[in-house]
């Protein structure tokens, strides 16, 4: 994502303008200038250009196009840019060297007097310093020392002594501390942010004009809610600060060993490091504060922070003479020698008389972590159509208001009405056709579903997120402690020997065994190492190892610190299966030494190790790897004839297969001639020792869950940090890819040299060998793929080219990609934003803080982790399943059918009172304060926080609640029902004034003098004078026939199935109407008396007019009238019956059956299933001249 900028100036005749302004609308245009925030550059400052602009206008380049104001400072240093020596400062900047370098910097001058100060012009946006370019004539950043591409080379040769301290300081002017700092904003300046929104400002405008009107038992109610809403929205937003700022501060200070040059080696606060610094790296490990890149020794790092897998890693140097080391460092590609910030360092190992050391990438928020921490600070806003049709329906609603407010002006300006009442009344219309209470009644039915997911484990620190998983249709799922449990489990083997496959055997440790070739390959053939005396390494190595039943030694401290090649790691099998007599002869113990491993390449699908056995003269090489792989390296005589049927067996059950093959190396090979051969040169002429066969445990939840999201019409995929062929068995397996279908692996490289960047697709033979499908393949076969049987599977490096050279291609990849693999938490995140560009409504769901930028972009993120993860994320489990994830959808889709039901009742709460105020205001007549207060009070939020109650259905169903507002069913819905209720108040108004028995109404006239009884009579003769005309027929009669019809469409709108429990289950719900009900009939607040003939035909009209709203909001219950191309619909109703008809209604009445949909997902399925060059034939390679790619295009990104 990049930023548009426009520089300013500020003007002082606008200023004034503004404040002019500012004091006549009493403070409303600053206001408005706040919520604009280009409004209030451009209403105060004058265009200019960047160079000399003191104030900028930024604006994202995103869908979003977000509004930013920032101020840009002036610091004065003795150079340029972070990378310039002090000495070529010196000859570059000419004058006189007395100028003081800045107020901000002034400890600094002693050290750079003898340099003239540049001044630079930077600003600060989302943590980032932004600095100008004279040459560029635009803002950049600085990342860290990748910016001036150093070759791997260079690192070495260059920047392995360390910087002076002059330059270390001269850096920090433009780097800052070396610190991620999440600054917890006071309650003050948070209370300042939450009570200057629109609506609470509406709020206070509202209880201002009911106070004047000496209204204030409804004043009194609205201002409580809003109280305590905004405490609660004040406790969940200091809770997240204060969370995320104790994450980060946990390890962000310590003290570190610096090189300063010439050996010179000096402590310091890690807050001081920046770029180009080299830091010593401790033997018992450490937290890094920063990216940097090691130079010397080696490092098991555990980066789970970053990935989410626990495995540890082992980080090597950097290579400084061989082809590699002429390559520019990229921290990407050089990874593996790469130490990333807030990853931990378990253990290091080094020459004698030498450190490890590491130099400096990137600090701060340019780090990994840094990076991490910002799309949690500053996520891009979450898109959800409710809220923005919530929006333009109010504005709708502010439009009818102002057709009232002039009519009333009109009105009462016609009728000599005083100047005082007019403006009261006036503004009063406005009130009563926007309900303030609206966000409170909104509310309701999410607090209430907060409420119903706590007691099921689920704990909510974003209520407003509830409403969007009611419309979740992709979830993405981490793998590790999601999906499956930690690591894989030992099955069995099945050796081959003399060209066919042995039985499979349960148990490699035993005595007959435990010496054989085969075991011996499983005792050797991993990456494992010890760790404070635990062993540690790759799950599937440990299980692997452990089976055999072997004990690894590896060397002492004392020769871990020789790094002596000649000191090897060591494994021998148990004493108990040695004999006593030659326990103690190492000789006789079989103990072997691993000379060199060739470690486990994702592209090769293998590994390889070169052993030795104690006493023995020659070498041994044994393989692991994907089975096909290592069958093609292995002599063909040694490979069972019945290999592919036994393979199919095990992988048709959903094993884990691995293949082992050994090879007696010539004894003339020496250690050093080992260390210099070719993986190739030793990985050929294998002999096939057999099949090692792993269960991959699936968490017991995961498969049902998944087939229930799948039945719901919830696409499900996989997002993770491990490895490709593993996440696409755990795809299989858990039903995510089912067994008929094909995983096609897209395999993309960026461009090198003169060759372009390219996309090879990989097919499998058959669909039940994916899980020991290599990327690189074996066949090549013309495979014919039917509509909805093939998914992708994605790699972290194939998404970062295909996102970057061939961007058109990316929405029609991750339209059927259902495996993302190896991928880095910014691509995470990057994934879900892409899915929310073509318009799925994404969910997330992990357990680890890599997954941390994910779960706060998501439309729902939901954490199985009380620790990093649920920090970020809006919903955190206490089940350590993914069970949770139906139960939060369920919730939010009867939350979200709540919210439409309060909207829609408030909205007519609101037009219904409109219309009775207007129709009164005709006759210069109102409702009285008391009759407002039984109807805002006893009827409407009474009445808003009960139809809330109804708990979610049951089961997820096949269609998801509407997503729109401003939709044909519900507009339909909501212009009927006002229509309605229209029609019934016109014609009660002009019937009651129809009667023989209507005069103007004064206690003497009453009606019921003539027809009813001295009761009735008594109640109103001694009522007092009224002045406001409160008291009279037509007051009466709409004062009755309003109520009932509040209750009227709150039965209508109180929907149940199929997204929530029946509305009879309400019974709260119920006994409120029928109570209201009651009262109506009995009321006596400012009514007056009418004959029994009127009551009559009052309850004809309220019972019609229910009848005629219930009839029509069943004709437009639930329905989606455009029936989408593509998408096969269940064969029965998921709704009433009625429903069923109501949808074909409305399709023939709009003409709408075959309209195309407005969702972008399903337009691209269209066009795809029109492609007949998609998905793309297996092995084709897509290059960039590519069709499906595009032009490149060369942008300076700022963020």
């Amino acid at each position: 994502m990049g930023i548009e900028v426009w520089g300013y100036q500020p003007c002082l005749w606008k200023m004034i303008l503004v404040g002019v302004g500012a004091v006549c609308s009493g403070g409303l245009l600053l206001l408005l200038l706040y919520w604009l925030p280009e409004w209030g550059v451009k209403g105060t400052c004058t265009h200019t250009s960047l160079r000399d602009a003191q104030t900028l206008l930024l604006r994202t380049t995103d869908e979003f196009k977000q509004w930013f104001r920032a101020k840009v400072h002036v610091m004065l240093v003795p150079g340029k840019k972070p990378f310039d020596s002090m000495d070529l400062q010196s000859q570059l900047l000419n004058g006189d060297g007395d100028h003081s370098i800045s107020a901000v910097h002034k400890e600094h001058h002693g050290k750079f007097a003898h340099v003239q100060p540049a001044q630079i012009h930077y600003f600060t946006h989302h943590s980032t310093k932004y600095f100008w370019n004279d040459v560029m004539q635009n803002f950049e950043f600085y990342k860290g020392l990748e910016d001036v591409k150093v070759s791997c080379a260079s690192i070495h040769s260059d920047h392995s002594s360390g910087l002076s301290k002059t330059l270390q300081e001269y850096r920090m002017l433009f780097f800052g501390e070396n610190e991620i700092a999440v600054r917890v904003p006071s309650l003050f300046k948070l209370l300042i942010k939450e009570v200057l929104n629109p609506f609470y400002i509406f709020q206070l405008f509202s209880v201002i004009l009911w106070s004047a009107e000496d209204y204030y038992y409804y004043a009194t109610a609205i201002v409580f809610m809003s109280v305590i809403s905004i405490a609660t929205s004040l406790y969940t937003i200091k809770k997240q600060y204060v969370m995320l700022h104790d994450m980060v501060a946990a390890h962000s200070v310590l003290r570190v060993s610096v090189c300063r040059g010439n050996k010179d080696i000096e402590q310091a606060m890690s807050t001081e490091l920046v770029p180009g610094d080299v830091i010593i790296i401790p033997a018992n490990g450490m937290i890094m504060p920063c990216d940097a890149v090691l130079i010397h020794g080696t490092c098991i790092v555990n980066e789970s922070m970053l990935t989410g897998e626990s495995v540890p890693v082992t980080k090597t140097n950097l290579p400084s003479s061989d082809e590699e080391a002429a390559r520019s460092y990229d921290m990407e590609e050089h990874k593996r020698h790469t130490l990333f910030c807030g990853t931990q360092v378990i253990q290091t190992r080094f020459y004698a008389g030498e450190l490890v050391k590491a130099v400096v990438v990137r600090t701060g928020f340019s780090t990994e972590k840094g990076q991490l921490v910002r799309s949690i600070l500053y996520p891009k806003p979450t898109d959800f159509k409710l809220y923005r049709d919530a929006y333009l329906f109010l504005l709708c609603l502010v439009g009818v208001a102002g057709i009232g407010f002039i009519y009333t002006i009109v009105l009462s300006i016609m009728n000599k009405v005083p100047a005082k009442t007019i403006i009261i009344e006036s503004l009063d219309i406005i009130t009563i056709t926007v309900p303030p209470a609206l966000p409170a009644a909104m509310t309701a039915g999410i607090v209430y579903a907060q409420r119903r997911l706590k007691r099921v484990g689920i704990f909510c620190i974003s209520p407003q997120r509830i409403n969007m998983c009611g419309q979740l249709n992709l979830v993405c799922f981490d793998k590790t402690g999601t999906l499956t449990e930690d690591g894989l489990d030992m099955w069995a083997i099945q050796r081959a020997e003399d060209g066919s496959f042995s039985p499979p055997e349960s148990d490699a440790a035993k005595e007959s065994l435990v010496n054989s070739t085969f075991v011996v390959g499983m005792a050797t053939c991993h990456s494992l190492t010890k760790i404070e005396g635990e062993l540690s390494g790759d799950p599937l190595d440990l299980k692997m190892f452990s089976a055999t039943g072997w004990i690894l030694e590896e060397p002492t401290e004392e020769e871990t610190a020789l790094h002596n090649p000649i000191m090897p790691t060591v494994v021998r099998p148990p004493k108990h299966n040695v004999p006593e007599a030659n326990q103690n002869n190492p000789l006789t113990q079989n103990m072997i030494g691993i000379v060199r491993q060739f470690p486990f390449s994702s592209a090769l699908q293998r590994m390889s190790v070169v052993v030795r056995k104690l006493g023995e003269k020659h070498m041994d090489a044994y393989l692991k790897g994907a089975p096909e792989v290592v069958a093609s390296l292995c002599k063909q005589h040694t490979v069972p004839q019945s290999f592919t049927e036994t393979l199919e067996t095990y992988t048709r059950q959903g094993f884990r297969v691995i293949a082992l093959a050994h090879r007696q190396l010539e004894s003339k090979l020496s250690w050093h001639k080992v260390q210099n051969l070719s993986r190739d040169l030793i990985e050929t002429n294998m002999e096939f020792l057999g099949l090692i066969i792993m269960q991959n445990k699936i968490k017991e939840e995961t498969a049902g869950v998944l087939r229930e999201l799948r039945q719901a019409n919830i696409r499900t995929l996989m997002v993770t940090g491990d490895n490709m062929l593993t996440a696409i068995s755990v795809a299989r397996n858990c039903g995510m890819v089912r067994a008929h279908e094909r995983v096609i692996i897209a395999d993309a490289v960026p461009p090198k040299d003169l060759n372009p960047a390219s996309i090879t697709w990989h097919y499998t033979e058959n669909p039940i060998q994916i899980e020991t499908f290599s990327v690189k393949g074996v066949y090549d076969k013309q495979v014919t793929l039917q509509e909805q049987s093939y998914h992708f599977a994605v790699s972290g490096r194939a998404f970062a080219v295909i996102t970057e050279h061939f961007p058109q291609l990316v929405q029609k990849l991750v339209l059927r990609a259902t495996v993302f693999a190896r991928m880095a938490p910014d691509q995470k995140t990057q994934l879900v934003e892409v899915m929310q560009s073509i318009d799925y409504t994404v969910g997330m769901c992990g357990d680890g803080a890599n997954d941390c930028g994910a779960l706060k972009r998501a439309h729902s993120g939901i954490s199985l982790s009380e620790l990093e993860a649920s920090v970020a994320s809006p919903f955190t489990s206490s089940t350590s399943n993914i069970s949770c994830v139906p139960n939060l959808i369920r919730e939010g889709r009867a939350a979200l059918i709540t919210s439409f039901c309060v909207f829609k009742f408030m909205a007519l709460y609101s037009i219904i009172q409109y219309l009775s105020v207007t129709l009164l205001y005709s006759i210069l007549s109102n409702l009285g304060d008391f009759q407002f207060l039984f109807i805002d009070i006893a009827i409407i939020l009474i009445i808003a926080f009960t139809m809330s109650l109804n708990p979610a259905w049951k089961e997820l169903v096949w269609r998801r609640p509407p997503s729109s507002l401003i939709s044909g069913p519900l507009l339909c819905s909501v212009l009927t029902q006002i229509l309605t209720c229209l029609v019934f108040q016109v014609l009660a108004f002009l019937l009651v004034r129809q009667q023989s028995w209507y005069e103007m109404w004064t206690p003497q006239s009453d009606a019921c003098n003539v027809s009813s009884s001295s009761f009735s009579h008594s109640l109103n003769v001694t009522t007092p004078h009224d002045h406001k005309n409160i008291r009279n027929y037509e007051n009466t009669t709409l004062f009755y026939v309003s109520s009932f019809q509040y209750l009227a469409v709150a039965i209508v709108f109180s929907k149940g199935k199929p997204f929530r429990q029946p509305s009879y289950k309400n019974c709260k719900t119920h006994l409120v109407l029928l109570a209201q009900m009651l009262f109506c009939c009995s009321a006596s607040t400012q009514i007056v008396c009418v004959p029994h003939d009127w009551r009559v035909t009052l309850v004809i009209i309220v019972i019609v007019n229910a009848a005629v709203s219930f009839m029509l909001e069943v004709c437009f219950r639930d329905i989606t009238p455009y029936t989408l191309p593509g998408v096969n619909r269940p064969t029965e109703c998921p709704s009433v019956a009625n429903d069923c008809w109501g949808s074909s209604f409305l399709s023939w009445l709009f003409c709408q059956r075959n309209k195309p949909p407005k969702v972008r997902y399903m337009h691209l399925a269209l066009e795809l299933q029109d492609d007949a060059d998609w998905p793309p034939k297996p092995y084709s390679v897509t290059c960039k001249t590519n069709k499906y790619s595009s032009p490149k295009c060369q942008t300076i990104p700022l963020t």
